[in-house]
């Protein structure tokens, strides 16, 4: 079993001494965000094959890698976009991120961390040429320690959508959802970029925006975990809504936790 914690809120960073004590323990609690319902997953050694970590700002969960390690594989799935302060109000600095990417993988090795350039947010705060640029950026401060980069354009949910309509009114910015042709052409605009860097650019959950060069993201990869732990595993893909490519994993969050006050939270 592969453990996701979490896409659902930001465990690395806000709840790391929880997920110790659950670990340490065996298992956790987790409710079903749909129909409240309780349940417990076993995070026993002989249960767990891997770990997937989701976060914006590692750092308070780095020393407590080594543990996790002699337990399982894991690998960090590492969102670092350098928005501007009005979207992100509570995440790290870039250089911050990029910093705790580079000593994972020194210390881990590259298989162990993905970077995530998403949701993409087009907006008058950020228009396309912003992240031509910003992404080009990125892309070079992290060339060598990744291999990977996960983006995807946001999803207009009603709470995403609304979450934006108030941050726009208050800070006088205006945003879209752009054209499928424009995405396509921002995509083939990112794939040039991170592939002069060494980093194959990776679509999640959106086939319908995949262009030459550009592959079908597997957030939770058994693969790649095979690859960090030196094992060889398997799991079905089973993803958690349409196009997403993941295997099979139990993710222990729980919505509406994460402090961080990003403008679109889903």
């Amino acid at each position: 079993m592969i453990i996701s914690a979490s896409y659902r809120t930001d465990i690395p960073a806000f709840y790391g001494r929880w997920f110790m004590k659950r670990l340490q323990e065996g298992v956790c609690t987790v409710e079903n965000p749909w129909n409240r319902r309780t349940y417990t997953v076993d995070l026993t050694a002989e249960a767990v094959d891997g770990f997937v970590f989701w976060t914006r700002n590692l750092r308070p969960f780095i020393t407590h890698l080594s543990v996790i390690k002699s337990r399982a594989p894991f690998v960090v799935q590492y969102t670092v976009t350098n928005y501007p302060r009005i979207l992100d109000a509570g995440t790290p600095s870039a250089e911050h991120a990029v910093d705790d990417i580079r000593k994972i993988s020194r210390q881990y090795g590259q298989n162990a961390v993905v970077w995530r350039y998403d949701p993409i947010i087009i907006s008058s705060l950020t228009p396309f040429e912003w992240h031509i640029r910003n992404f080009g950026t990125l892309s070079r401060r992290l060339a060598g320690a990744v291999d990977e980069v996960i983006v995807s354009f946001a999803h207009f949910y009603r709470k995403t959508k609304r979450n934006l309509i108030h941050a726009a009114a208050e800070h006088s910015f205006s945003f879209e959802d752009p054209t499928p042709f424009q995405k396509h052409a921002l995509m083939d605009q990112l794939s040039k970029i991170s592939t002069t860097y060494g980093i194959k650019l990776r679509v999640c959950s959106q086939p319908e925006n995949v262009v030459d060069n550009v592959g079908v993201a597997r957030c939770i990869d058994a693969n790649r975990l095979s690859r960090v732990g030196g094992v060889n595993m398997s799991a079905p893909v089973k993803g958690n809504r349409p196009g997403c490519m993941c295997h099979a994993s139990r993710d222990i969050g729980a919505y509406n936790t994460c402090p961080h006050g990003c403008a679109y939270c889903y």
